[in-house]
């Protein structure tokens, strides 16, 4: 394939993103706490953005207890629990990319809210693709993906959103890159073995999108760390062959795993290349958006979403 070469260089805007790969406490209360310990512990790294893992406000504790006692520590929007990390953004600078089990009408929602850096909500993203093969079918599904404009200290950034399953669709970072996103956001609370983070990379790549993942340590059942950034950035003019888009790849201990993006380079690279948006042919991509199932994917306990 031929490399086009990137435009001329230009200020560099280097994003730096913290992943707060935390084991979650007994209560709410603690992870309150632990939250802004660590919110705090990456904005004295220089934070830009501090992103949790999968449903932070319980620590994704929905497995092997009954439904009514999970669904009980649903909390709203506008608890004292998320306003906190709103002020928080606001008393840091920093924007923050907090999750929680969302109380929502008849059923919760596993949700993630965006402050940016002056405590302003920039969305709340409610995971689409739910595990509706487990005890996620007892949650509401989110109806769309958003992308906001977020503002920073190097600049403003096109911010998207998708959780931990949603990522096993191509369709999820593909609307949010149409959407004009250039980091996705990715709360996550599973094995981050090869193939998943194969999708992550994958999506990236596809894209020409940066992927930030943030997932549970090690100590925390059914997950082993490995939280990740791809920066989406496949080949360098100065190089004939392709890099790998790993910008970061955490090992299985807890703590805040940074690094930065570079902005300018990922800017160039979507003006140039030959991914994303750029060559797509959607007029014959029509059964994409049909809803019929055959087998062999039919599943006694699939949900219309629709």
């Amino acid at each position: 394939m031929l490399r086009v070469g990137l435009k001329g260089s230009k200020t560099m805007h280097m994003l730096k993103i913290a992943l707060l790969q935390m084991a979650p406490c007994k209560t709410q209360e603690e992870n309150l706490e632990k939250g802004i310990e660590y919110c705090k512990n990456a904005r004295q790294r220089g934070a830009d953005i501090a992103l949790f893992p999968e449903m932070w406000s319980n620590g994704y504790q929905i497995y092997e207890r009954p439904v009514d006692a999970w669904k009980e520590e649903a909390i709203s929007a506008d608890s004292d629990f998320v306003r906190t990390f709103e002020s928080l953004a606001e008393e840091l600078h920093m924007a923050i990319g907090v999750t929680f089990l969302e109380k929502y009408e008849k059923a919760p929602r596993n949700s993630l809210i965006l402050f940016d850096r002056f405590g302003e909500r920039q969305f709340i993203y409610a995971k689409v693709h739910t595990c509706d093969f487990g005890v996620e079918c007892h949650l509401t599904p989110g109806e769309d993906f958003y992308v906001t404009t977020l503002n920073t200290a190097c600049g403003d950034v096109k911010v998207g959103a998708m959780i931990c399953y949603d990522r096993e669709f191509p369709e999820s970072a593909r609307i949010l890159m149409l959407k004009g996103a250039e980091l996705i956001l990715v709360p996550n609370a599973c094995p981050m073995e090869i193939n998943r983070l194969s999708q992550l990379r994958t999506r990236a790549y596809e894209n020409m999108t940066a992927v930030a993942t943030c997932n549970y340590p090690e100590s925390v059942p059914d997950c082993n760390g490995g939280s990740s950034i791809f920066d989406g950035v496949a080949y360098l003019p100065q190089s004939d062959s392709s890099r790998d888009t790993c910008i970061l790849q955490a090992g299985g201990q807890e703590g805040i795993y940074m690094a930065e993006l570079d902005l300018n380079r990922l800017r160039s690279y979507r003006e140039n290349e030959v991914h994303g948006n750029a060559y797509r042919q959607p007029e014959k991509y029509g059964l994409l958006t049909e809803t019929k199932i055959d087998e062999p994917f039919i599943r006694k306990d699939y949900r219309a979403h629709g």
